[in-house]
């Protein structure tokens, strides 16, 4: 889809306009901004977030020379609808709002849950995806991804491994793994700062 026009520019998440379009009996939400024209960036979300919750850090710098374009998942935010009881079924979802704009081929910026369903996306319809980016997600299903977990802060206890990682984001990490690394973390440490 081409959509070049003689409208301003919005590269700013902040100023965006919420706008909606129907697929399927669904009303869904969506922004968008940055430059129209060729295959524009689409965001999916984690769970439970809606439009409000994107960071307009990630999406600004992306929006100066990409189209971008966020969405709330049916019943979550400003769409309308059951929220499907699956991933795949968001999948699905997120396929009839993209063709419903009218694309053929995107690039996906997925995060959390919103990586498992751009992933089950993919394997439906690889033809529709050029280029994926996902962070902080693993596969819909993968080993331990039921025992994800955020470090609890308010039992975060001196001596125990930072929870946070490069640049001051939370960790998160299945807790068997976590309980199996906190012994030899430990070890190092004291080991370091032996004392003559």
């Amino acid at each position: 889809m081409d959509t070049t026009s003689n409208d301003p520019v919005i590269t700013s998440y902040a100023e965006a306009p919420a706008r909606t379009i129907t697929a399927g009996g669904v009303t869904y939400a969506y922004r968008e901004l940055g430059p129209k024209g060729g295959i524009p960036v689409i965001f999916f979300v984690h769970l439970a977030a809606n439009l409000d919750n994107w960071d307009p850090r990630i999406i600004d710098p992306i929006a100066r020379d990409h189209h971008v374009i966020a969405f709330d998942n049916r019943g979550v935010g400003a769409t309308t609808g059951q929220v499907p009881d699956s991933i795949e079924g968001m999948a699905d979802d997120a396929y009839a709002f993209i063709r419903t704009l009218g694309f053929d081929h995107v690039d996906i910026f997925a995060f959390s849950m919103g990586g498992m369903v751009a992933q089950d996306l993919v394997v439906k319809h690889p033809d529709l995806v050029r280029k994926l980016v996902l962070t902080g997600t693993g596969p819909r299903g993968g080993k331990d991804m039921d025992k994800v977990v955020g470090h609890d802060l308010l039992r975060h206890r001196p001596g125990d491994p930072d929870p946070f990682g490069p640049e001051g984001v939370l960790v998160l990490q299945p807790q068997c793994h976590r309980q199996a690394r906190r012994p030899r973390v430990r070890q190092a440490a004291r080991g370091a700062h032996r004392r003559p």
